[in-house]
């Protein structure tokens, strides 16, 4: 071999009896002959990597896309916690004026309340004042004191009012502090006095209540957001008919005042509902004049 030549290269001697030259192999087939059957694997390997990195790929593309959204409305999705991420904004508190119609109710409130007959009707033109129909659901006593009012043992109260009701506070406590101290109330004749009181010990309270929060401060009666109510301690004087009355009251507001609160304060002093007893007598105080006057004239006092 010369120097400077590769084996394959060689050619052949005279008289070499292998005849012509052989060609020389190719770079396949050079490759093949030095990795045997790893020159056969290698690509089939390489197509097989290149078809499961397309596969990942499209699967990444279609889980990335975003679910349908729904058909729906007024749905709104929730977090992995349960709690929605979107919520409805909270209506405020408005205001309403008097119904046309005394409202259902499925259960009858025991003594203490007047019961709402499903069957009654408006008979007179209510007034239209508007009030809160629903109030903050906390109360406030109304500050200041009064003077004893009329004779006998006395009994102290104190008036509150629910918050947010946007009404003066010291004229609903005014108003309360004539009724009772007025002759012809429960203090009759000596029979009892009265002291409203805003601090220290006292025997019952005085409330003004919104329509929608009535039933919440007389646990277990249904009031159908119209009458008021006694529960306990408490009498719950109804803001709507506070503001505006009942038909057969003809508008006449402040007599009506005067009945609800010696009604409902009438109860606390242990006296039942009663009824009317004769056709254009009056009415007596305990009777449920806010669902109709039966026959009898109004009447808010318990002496008149």
């Amino acid at each position: 071999m010369e120097d400077g030549q590769d084996d394959d290269e060689q050619t052949p001697r005279r008289g070499d009896a292998r005849g012509p030259a052989a060609a020389p192999p190719g770079r396949f087939r050079r490759f093949v002959r030095t990795y045997g059957w790893r020159a056969y694997a290698i690509p089939v390997l390489a197509v097989a990597t290149f078809l499961a990195l397309l596969e990942v790929v499209s699967l990444d593309s279609v889980a990335e896309e975003p679910p349908a959204r729904s058909q729906e409305t007024g749905v709104t999705s929730s977090s992995s916690d349960g709690e929605p991420t979107t919520t409805a904004p909270t209506t405020p508190p408005t205001t309403t004026t008097a119904p046309t119609t005394l409202p259902a109710s499925t259960s009858m409130p025991t003594v203490g309340a007047e019961p709402v007959d499903p069957s009654a009707t408006f008979t007179g033109e209510p007034a239209s004042p508007t009030f809160v129909q629903r109030g903050e659901g906390t109360l406030s006593v109304v500050p200041g004191r009064s003077d004893i009012l009329g004779d006998g043992a006395v009994l102290r109260f104190r008036v509150e009012v629910e918050n947010g009701l946007n009404v003066d506070g010291v004229a609903f406590a005014r108003a309360v502090e004539a009724t009772l101290g007025d002759p012809r109330g429960w203090g009759n004749g000596g029979r009892q006095a009265f002291q409203r009181v805003a601090a220290g010990p006292f025997d019952f309270r005085v409330a003004l209540v919104s329509p929608d929060n009535v039933n919440s401060f007389c646990p277990g009666l249904d009031t159908g957001g119209y009458t008021s109510c006694r529960s306990g301690d408490r009498a719950v004087i109804n803001l709507a008919r506070w503001e505006t009355a009942v038909p057969d009251y003809e508008g006449d507001i402040p007599t009506y005042r005067q009945y609800v609160v010696n009604h409902e304060v009438g109860h606390y002093l242990g006296h039942g509902h009663e009824s009317c007893r004769r056709q254009g007598a009056l009415a007596p105080v305990m009777q449920q004049q806010t669902l109709g006057l039966d026959g009898c004239r109004k009447n808010p006092w318990p002496y008149p």
